[in-house]
């Protein structure tokens, strides 16, 4: 009965795992599809651009209904950091195996 038990348990993991491993996966994919825009957006950010946007916004120059979460001064920020963050939290998880 316990060998059963164990085996039940293992197969449990087994497929609690592969399904983490496939999300993973996917998700790794389309963060590297996003490396281009996570390049260009760290570029943009703090540049003389991104300074000339922003004062042209602050002085209300901008169309009202335009999206411009990227002249914010913490969205950009805020992303880099979790990229940043995630990176190591990948380096450390990897080190772990």
């Amino acid at each position: 009965m316990e060998q059963i038990e164990r085996v039940k348990q293992m197969e449990c993991c087994l497929d609690r795992a592969s399904q983490a491993v496939i999300r993973l996966s996917a998700a790794l994919d389309e963060y590297a599809e996003a490396q281009d825009a996570l390049r260009q957006l760290s570029d943009y950010y703090g540049s003389d651009a991104w300074k000339q946007d922003f004062a042209t916004d602050s002085a209300g120059l901008l169309p009202q209904d335009l999206k411009r979460g990227v002249l914010s001064e913490d969205a950009v920020w805020n992303l880099l950091e979790d990229v940043r963050d995630l990176r190591e939290r990948m380096r450390e998880m990897v080190a772990d195996i």
